[in-house]
């Protein structure tokens, strides 16, 4: 057996580690080995020969980010075992960044990233490598996949996204009282070195406050703290990463500490009338105006609530609190409307929510005021008399035929005209015009209802003073019925007469159908009066179902059409079939009428119930003889049971009509046992115990 190549296995180098190692004043490392599979002979000796499963021996390679240097930071190399060094191995690189940040020496399998990296913006970069024959292009190495990670420097000093900052602590507090707790952030990898490792401490702010180290959480440092001596104090906290270390990269905020008092201080407004102009198409829910009252005292003493007092101003407008600017936000409730009412007044009152027992003598902590809102005209659009219309047009009208009418009026005092188009990006804008004074609908082409029985558009009213005010309301309009389609009939296969057939007997049922509705598609069935008419055949009841006029004998005679024309539509299908071929005591009977009315859209020829109405094929006898098994024919019955069990359209399972051909003049002969001439034994009958379900007679 000859032995294989050597094996071939393209393994990236990870040279960018020792890199990494000098940069933080480490022993460089060795460089790296490549360690080959070999397998162990049982002298002890290895295999070199052997060709072992490829693999990679690294699948990541790491970069440092935020490289400045001048020339392309190196990455690490790829190297085939397949290689010889003679450049007759290619190799490639793609995914990621491949060719605009990341480049590779097809001919030594260098990776150089020529452009600066930022860890905080894509962490690691997902690559393919591949060696190919670069004289065959075939390939040496599979593709594989290896991740570029990018390597965290501390880059990114704290900060402080919500900075400054503003707290309160009530006067004459504790030490050690909690007053407020301040959070920075930092982007640096908090898995990677100290880079967000971050430590507080207070710049400005002393002896009055610290700050916890490691939470943030600043506290009171000296008891007994007046307002009235001092009431706003600002400390400066830093944040410093790397641990607070020499050299970690820092940002700070100020935290805005007031000292809070009593309430002893009532809310007061400015003035005691108010004026605002409100436009009258101002959206309900939405802000119109803001008011404030003045509280002298601070932090929560100073907080109010406003509200409405007067119920006109309460019905159509609502008053909030915004907490942080102690204003009140006046807000619509109702829709306004300057042609109804040009002005309201309200009248507002604001009240302390937190009020202090020891000061109510001082009382009461409310003030009123009025305000009178100005209501402003505003050119609408305009507004249609209904929110959408149904009209109708018979089908096969002419082009410009009258659909209906739509309405609109400019609900300004100004009552500017009105001109109507139809939006003619909405469905069947090519159906229909509209005239652009009256808003008649009208039609282009005649429409079919049998395509298309409903159609919608979209008509567009605007004001001729100001076309940019525009409405829209949807219109359908429905494709009358008339009767534009003659019936068809669905059966055109010649038929055969059996020569017993008495006189009638039914032979077939002709269906037909029309495109037209229910009422437009109800007709009756007649022979044509131009054509002679045929002596041995008669319609019954109008209901399309051929009845033999006379018995026919059997004659040599010639074979003469019988068509018939469709006006009505029926759907009775109607079966008839001896018991033998010899017999003709058998009347004909009406199966459609034991069909399930529920299911009359679904009736179709029973499948078990077999005629004796042929069809001609050729000149081939009439009815073919029996050849099949026994085995073959219980088979076919039971699958006719299972059949008629799940034809919901048909008659019930015990009505199933099954006939064999048996009696005088059939080719088996009779098989009654009345013409035995001496007993016979028990016959087994257990075989056809399944040919129908089993009855229990009580």
């Amino acid at each position: 057996m000859r032995a294989a190549s050597s094996p071939a296995c393209l393994s990236p180098l990870l040279l960018c580690l020792c890199v990494l190692q000098r940069s933080y004043g480490t022993p460089s490392a060795p460089s790296p080995t490549f360690i080959h599979n070999q397998t162990k002979l049982p002298d002890g000796n290895k295999d070199s020969h052997h060709r072992p499963k490829r693999g990679w021996i690294w699948n990541q390679f790491f970069v440092l980010e935020e490289h400045i240097g001048p020339d392309a930071q190196y990455v690490g190399k790829l190297h085939s075992n397949s290689d010889k060094g003679d450049g007759s191995v290619q190799y490639l690189l793609s995914g990621e960044g491949a060719g605009n940040i990341f480049t590779i020496n097809e001919l030594t399998g260098d990776i150089h990233a020529k452009k600066s990296l930022d860890r905080e913006k894509k962490s690691h970069y997902i690559l393919h490598a591949q060696a190919v024959d670069r004289f065959t292009n075939r390939a040496v190495e599979p593709e594989s996949e290896f991740i570029i990670k990018v390597q965290d420097v501390n880059d990114n000093a704290p900060k402080f996204p919500d900075g400054p900052f503003s707290a309160f602590v009530p006067e004459m507090a504790d030490i050690g009282t909690s007053v407020f707790q301040i959070t920075a952030t930092d982007a640096d990898d908090p898995t990677y070195g100290n880079s967000a490792k971050i430590v507080y401490s207070i710049l400005q702010g002393q002896p009055f406050f610290t700050v916890d180290p490691k939470t943030g959480v600043i506290r009171t440092a000296l008891p007994n703290m007046d307002r009235e001596t001092r009431e706003m104090y600002s400390v400066i906290i830093q944040a410093k990463d790397m641990a607070g270390s020499v050299g970690g990269l820092s940002g700070s905020t100020t935290v805005n500490i007031s000292l809070t008092d009593v309430n002893d201080n009532p809310p007061q407004f400015p003035q005691k009338n108010y004026q605002l102009y409100v436009p009258e198409s101002a959206q309900v829910g939405k802000a119109v105006g803001k008011i404030r009252a003045n509280d002298e005292d601070l932090g929560i003493n100073s907080e109010m609530t406003y509200r409405i007092t007067n119920e006109e101003g309460a019905a159509m407008f609502s008053i909030s609190t915004d907490s942080d600017k102690r204003e009140g936000i006046i807000s619509l409730r109702m829709p306004l409307d300057y042609e109804k009412k040009k002005a309201y007044s309200l009248n507002i009152e604001g009240i302390n929510t937190h009020l202090d027992p020891r000061f109510s003598y001082l009382g009461p902590f409310k003030d009123t005021t009025m305000l009178k809102l100005i209501i402003g005209d505003v050119d609408e659009a305009p507004v249609f008399t209904m929110d959408y219309y149904i009209m109708d047009v018979y089908e096969n009208a002419p082009a410009g035929t009258e659909v209906g009418m739509v309405t609109a009026q400019d609900p300004d005092s100004t009552r500017s005209k009105v001109r109507y188009s139809i939006d003619q990006n909405a469905e069947g804008d090519a159906l229909f015009s509209i005239d652009v004074d009256s808003g008649l609908v009208t039609t282009t082409r005649s429409l079919d209802r049998e395509e298309v029985a409903w159609h919608n558009i979209t008509v567009m009213a605007s004001e001729i003073d100001n076309p940019n005010l525009v409405s829209y309301v949807p219109v359908t309009v429905q494709v009358l019925d008339v009767n534009d389609n003659a019936p068809y009939i669905a059966t055109d296969s010649p038929l055969v007469v059996c020569e017993g057939f008495k006189a009638g007997q039914v032979i077939q049922t002709i269906r037909a159908t029309d495109k037209d509705n229910f009422a437009n598609g109800r007709f009756t069935f007649a022979l044509p009066e131009d054509l002679p008419a045929n002596p041995n055949f008669t319609l019954k009841d109008n209901e399309a179902i051929v009845v033999l006029f006379v018995t026919l004998r059997s004659k040599k005679s010639k074979k003469v059409p019988l068509i018939i024309s469709a006006e009505d539509i029926r759907e009775n299908v109607v079966t008839y079939d001896d018991e033998g071929g010899g017999e003709e005591d058998t009347e004909a009977f009406d199966i459609a009428a034991l069909r399930n009315p529920a299911a009359a859209e679904e009736m179709r020829m029973r499948k078990d119930l077999q005629s004796e109405v042929w069809r001609a094929m050729g000149t081939e006898a009439l009815r073919p003889a029996l050849t099949l098994p026994d085995e073959d024919i219980r088979e076919v019955i039971k699958l006719k049971v299972v059949e008629a069990d799940r034809d919901t359209s048909g008659p019930p399972y015990d009505s199933l009509q099954t006939y064999a051909y048996e009696g005088h003049g059939s080719l088996s002969g009779s098989i009654s046992s009345l013409d035995l001439p001496e007993p016979q034994p028990e016959l087994d009958l257990s075989e056809v115990d399944n040919w129908v379900p089993l009855v229990n007679v009580s």
